[in-house]
């Protein structure tokens, strides 16, 4: 080997990746309210869980805040693809703001399920983890006591039945597949009369993109992950690639996260997105492997993905 080579790495690249249709939907949501009626356009929580998305629609002139009544009377509200309490709803329509809600319509049929469960006089599991916002929009369809939060297999173990009323279940749609399917397990092990979803409440995009990492992980020296800290879909694919056999799993916004020692004498790489990552991001950190190493690339594919989602009538072309 002549002294000059090049290190050599394969990258095993995950299909699908990147963004699913419910991102896809909220991020042309704002980028259209912005050229249909000016900057600003206000959104309640970040658009989608990722950095660079969030700044570029910053930088065209979203204003990004936490509280409905930090957005003046004036302009459009956009809600986020997350989700939100029925109360932030009810708090735009009384200060009369012109809303668009870009909440994920995967997340709009748990709501629609929990709060079916509820009407017929079920008390309602969710599982889903505390503090993320889609988490706290499910809690805040239904009234105080009315739903219970599920976050691991020993509060499936611990739960009880609220004066013995029937139960039902839901699930946050971007939790890793097999821990699910755990609780959910114990659930139905315990009260062998909860009621579930018709499909499962896990979302297309954040099981096709587990399983995409499961089939490529076993054999990587390292997998890298391109998702924001906040992205739940995106910490659970670091997760999938660790249990289904990568010796080291990390989440990286971009690729100038990437500590180049990561991969000294790393001979297969995995790569793939989280739902709210932008394709270009992963096209850098290719770029950047391609300007050190010799690079070849091979697609692992799983499903191939054709949906989409309409935007609403006051958008649309």
């Amino acid at each position: 080997m002549r002294g000059d080579a090049r290190p050599s790495v394969e990258v095993r690249l995950a299909s699908p990746r990147g963004f699913c249709a419910g991102v896809d939907r909220a991020i042309q949501m704002v980028e259209r309210a912005l050229a249909k009626y000016g900057a600003p356009v206000y959104v309640r929580h970040q658009i989608v869980h990722n950095r660079s998305v969030v700044e570029r629609l910053a930088a065209l002139g979203a204003v990004f805040v936490e509280d409905v009544a930090e957005c003046p009377c004036d302009r459009p509200l956009v809600f986020s693809a997350h989700g939100a309490p029925k109360a932030a709803f009810r708090e735009a329509a009384e200060r009369g703001l012109f809303t668009l809600d870009a909440t994920c319509p995967l997340v709009s049929k748990v709501h629609n399920e929990a709060e079916r469960h509820h009407a017929e006089g079920r008390h309602v599991a969710l599982i889903g983890h505390a503090g993320h916002p889609e988490v706290i929009g499910v809690l805040g369809r239904l009234p105080p006591g009315a739903i219970s939060l599920i976050e691991t297999m020993r509060d499936a173990e611990a739960f009880e039945s609220p004066a013995g009323a029937p139960l039902a279940y839901v699930t946050q749609t971007t939790l890793a597949v097999d821990e699910v399917a755990d609780i959910v397990g114990v659930l139905r092990a315990r009260f062998a009369d909860i009621a579930g979803p018709v499909k499962e409440d896990v979302c297309y995009a954040t099981t096709n993109r587990q399983e995409a990492v499961k089939q490529l992980s076993g054999g990587c020296d390292l997998v890298l992950v391109v998702g924001s800290k906040t992205s739940s879909n995106s910490l659970r694919l670091v997760e999938t690639a660790l249990r289904s056999g990568a010796k080291i799993a990390r989440l990286i916004d971009s690729a100038e996260d990437i500590d180049w020692a990561w991969l000294k004498d790393k001979a297969v790489v995995g790569l793939t997105a989280g739902a709210s990552s932008p394709e270009a991001l992963v096209e850098k950190v290719l770029e950047a492997m391609a300007a050190r190493y010799d690079v070849l690339v091979r697609e692992v594919a799983s499903v191939r993905e054709s949906l989409t989602f309409k935007l609403p009538r006051a958008l649309a072309d």
